[in-house]
């Protein structure tokens, strides 16, 4: 049974699903459409072309589907979506789409944004993207499945974030990061691949030394880097993983590749 506030404000038009919740002090617009199951805890904004998946919860404060910060936006009916399960928490922020962009700012399914993160328009998050406190995107930033972000990161517009990378926190991310890459620093570098993460995504131990081996030789290589890609391009080609790391590196790109720092201590055990 869905359960409205008397408090809240639903406009006329809004789709609501069975089991929904809305907490007191919410208001969801007219062209707003919310999933089974789903939670809004209080005071949530929820505006715009707007879906929200099954069972996601939203917490006080936070805001899905405003309209973006770009000076060329003109209220073009662009979209925002949020997938099935995923948690947004306090004071979060998710913006529409842009007529001059991809005209859909997309959360995927099973992701958690923590406190303060802002999420710009036109960007693309995979499923199981994990976001700590206070990170900003600027727009069209993409990240890919079960990456994690750490807290304070700030990440470029346009740039890319491989499946399963990891950025540390405090991070200034001005370019593209490979799958499965550790990047660290005020100007982030590659630092590792995510040994971590990449055991709880359920790689073996023979993998995970095989793409690490493959990254070494990439990235910390002697020689020139398009040379060392080649070389592993013609000995590794057709593992699925380093298929993937090679499709992501010859994507074309705005941003171009964060570069390489020392390689990390935390690379040393697979």
């Amino acid at each position: 049974m869905t359960q409205i506030h008397p408090t809240a404000i639903v406009a006329p038009g809004a789709k609501l699903g069975i089991g929904v919740e809305i907490g007191p002090f919410c208001t969801i617009g007219a062209d707003a459409e919310i999933g089974d199951g789903a939670r809004l805890v209080s005071h949530v904004v929820v505006e715009g072309h707007t879906t929200i998946g099954a069972d996601v919860r939203l917490f006080p404060f936070c805001t899905v589907g405003m309209a973006p910060q770009d000076l060329k936006y003109l209220g073009e009916p662009t979209r925002t979506e949020v997938g099935a399960r995923t948690l947004v928490r306090e004071h979060v922020t998710i913006h529409r789409g842009t007529a001059s962009g991809r005209g859909l700012t997309s959360v995927g399914s099973d992701c958690m944004l923590m406190a303060v993160t802002h999420v710009a328009h036109d960007c693309n998050l995979g499923n199981g993207v994990i976001v700590a406190n206070n990170v900003v995107m600027g727009g069209h930033v993409a990240i890919g499945d079960n990456a994690v972000i750490g807290g304070s990161a700030a990440i470029h517009q346009f740039v890319r974030i491989g499946r399963a990378a990891m950025i540390g926190g405090v991070s200034g991310v001005e370019a593209d990061v490979v799958p499965f890459g550790v990047v660290l620093g005020n100007r982030a570098r590659l630092a590792s691949i995510n040994v971590i993460g990449m055991r709880r995504r359920g790689y073996d131990r023979t993998t995970i030394h095989a793409v690490r081996g493959a990254y070494r030789e990439m990235f910390w290589g002697n020689g020139v880097f398009a040379e060392r890609l080649e070389a592993v391009r013609a000995r590794l080609a057709g593992d699925p993983l380093i298929d993937e790391v090679l499709a992501f590196i010859d994507a074309p790109s705005k941003r171009g590749l964060v570069r390489t720092g020392r390689l990390s201590d935390d690379d040393s055990d697979g």
